[in-house]
């Protein structure tokens, strides 16, 4: 699997409240969720971002409360990556079992340039200045996650392939 996008990039410990407002998670903005990311420090990013872009970040992204609507506004929003220093440790699970793909290493990206990621390679490159880095490798079965488009709908392709409900 291969991403590529422009670059948004934020500095360390931005927690979910940034990523999304505590008083956006009602259950009628459930499907809208991107609509108000990062609307209370970035305003009009929500409705630049176009699909695929990536955010790369400092250390402990997601850090704060362990809500899963953080990483699904990133999702909505069309972010396909989020590369960071480090992870929160809830964001990082909620991330990948909704299939957004995290990737842990520190890079050089200035706002727009452009990313490509391999995730199955472990390369995250530069294309617009070509510097490369490496990132660990997910496990086969985190890999087999993301690929299906996260948990659940790895559990919906494995009752199909044994037949059950």
């Amino acid at each position: 699997m291969e991403l590529k996008g422009n670059v948004w990039s934020f500095g360390d410990h931005v927690d979910t409240d940034q990523i999304i407002p505590a008083e956006r998670l009602v259950s009628d903005n459930n499907d809208r969720l991107g609509e108000f990311m990062f609307e209370k420090v970035r305003p009009e990013m929500a409705g630049q971002v176009a699909k695929g872009d990536i955010i790369v970040a400092g250390k402990n992204f997601g850090c704060g409360s362990s809500r899963e609507h953080a990483p699904r506004a990133l999702m909505q929003a069309g972010i396909t990556a989020v590369v960071a220093e480090s992870f929160a440790r809830i964001f990082y699970r909620n991330s990948i079992n909704i299939g957004l793909v995290l990737v842990e290493a520190r890079i050089e990206a200035g706002e727009g340039d452009v990313l490509v990621i391999d995730v199955e390679n472990g390369i995250v490159r530069n294309d617009t200045t070509g510097k490369e880095w490496t990132f660990p490798q997910y496990p086969q079965y985190i890999r087999e996650l993301i690929s299906s488009g996260g948990l659940m709908n790895r559990i919906k392709e494995a009752k199909r392939c044994t037949g059950s409900r």
